[in-house]
């Protein structure tokens, strides 16, 4: 497997981001060392909290939510997954699957014992997290999830797939603008929906990930968005970067080093046809016997994962009697714009717990 480093200067003087790297060396499948960044911050004798990030961000999304975690006791661990952040990034997308996220952050779990873990995770941090919790039952005493879920359809009809499949085998690529409006006013299932995201992102060689970031998380008005939105149809890939911007980009110096990101969301378990499907089923056993304390923390305004709270609280047994949250405005990406409310979600969380 080759695998590629991003250097360490491309992460000189990151606004509000003055933590200090920790790494863990993995093993792949095929003998490949991997190494994986994680940030360790607070009491190393407090409640631990591991936040797990999605794509396509890094563990750089924590770095509002960390002072506050750390200021109430808490003992905070942000790692990177492989492909994002200052972790390594295999170079090529075929590299990238949901299991091989799974096994490469089990191991790393594993080598630094970590135990009594208050899990958060957000987009592909809980869908990876929750796996995590399956397979390392034992170093988790509870679970706090936001705008994620644990996917699995096993029902999905047959015209949808072949709808699904037909558009990410044979449509034009999607542009930034088109997919963005599928995903917040298009009719229809939200896999079809979600499906402008995959083709996008598994067909776009420069993804604009700071453009993306700062779209989502940034105020902007609508005079410089829609600057913005020209400047990138013209072919300009970061067009007016912000200094946050710029930090989401860091990770990328050049598109070979962005194979994470374009992969991940193809990766979605979201039709009967998609890999991992038996995994999902079997995780779903396990949770619906799950009596340790897990928090839902969704936002009323993410599209993506509008409802994803619902089987939750249907379903797993640690979800009764409890103060389950709705956080108002704050996004999909809930850490960058509200993350005073969220860090008071989990510190509060896991004092009564």
């Amino acid at each position: 497997m080759k695998i590629l480093r991003t250097p360490d200067s491309r992460f000189h003087d990151l606004v509000g981001y003055p933590f200090a790297p920790h790494y863990t060396n993995i093993r792949t499948e095929d003998g490949s060392e991997l190494r994986i960044h994680h940030l360790d911050e607070g009491p190393m004798d407090g409640p631990l909290v591991l936040c797990l990030h999605g794509q396509p961000a890094w563990s750089y999304l924590y770095r509002k939510m960390i002072p506050k975690l750390t200021q109430a006791g808490l003992r905070v661990i942000a790692p990177d997954l492989p492909g994002y952040g200052k972790s390594d990034k295999p170079a090529a997308r075929e590299d990238y699957s949901y299991e091989s996220q799974v096994q490469w952050m089990g191991q790393w779990l594993e080598q630094n014992n970590l135990s009594d873990i208050t899990l958060f995770g957000q987009d592909w941090g809980g869908l990876i997290g929750l796996r995590l919790v399956v397979h390392h039952d034992a170093r988790f005493s509870r679970v706090v999830i936001s705008n994620t879920g644990l996917p699995y359809n096993p029902d999905v009809a047959a015209e949808v797939i072949q709808e699904v499949e037909d558009f990410r085998a044979n449509a034009p690529t999607p542009t930034l603008l088109s997919m963005q409006r599928a995903l917040f006013n298009m009719a229809g299932s939200q896999a079809t929906k979600f499906a402008y995201w995959q083709k996008f992102c598994w067909e776009t060689e420069r993804l604009p990930i700071g453009l993306i970031m700062s779209m989502s998380a940034e105020r902007h008005s609508k005079l410089m968005r829609g600057l913005k939105f020209m400047l990138y149809a013209a072919g300009v890939s970061a067009p007016l970067p912000s200094a946050f911007a710029k930090a989401y980009e860091a990770p990328f110096p050049d598109p070979s080093y962005m194979m994470g990101p374009r992969a991940m969301p193809s990766h979605v378990p979201t039709l009967p046809t998609s890999a991992s499907l038996e995994q999902q089923r079997q995780a779903w056993a396990f949770f619906e016997r799950f009596g340790k304390p897990l928090l839902c923390a969704f936002t009323d305004d993410d599209p993506v994962t509008a409802g994803g709270a619902k089987p939750f609280l249907a379903r797993v047994p640690g979800t009764r009697d409890l103060a389950h949250t709705t956080i108002r405005g704050g996004g999909h990406f809930v850490q960058e714009k509200a993350p005073d409310q969220l860090s008071a979600v989990i510190a509060g969380f896991v004092e009564s717990t």
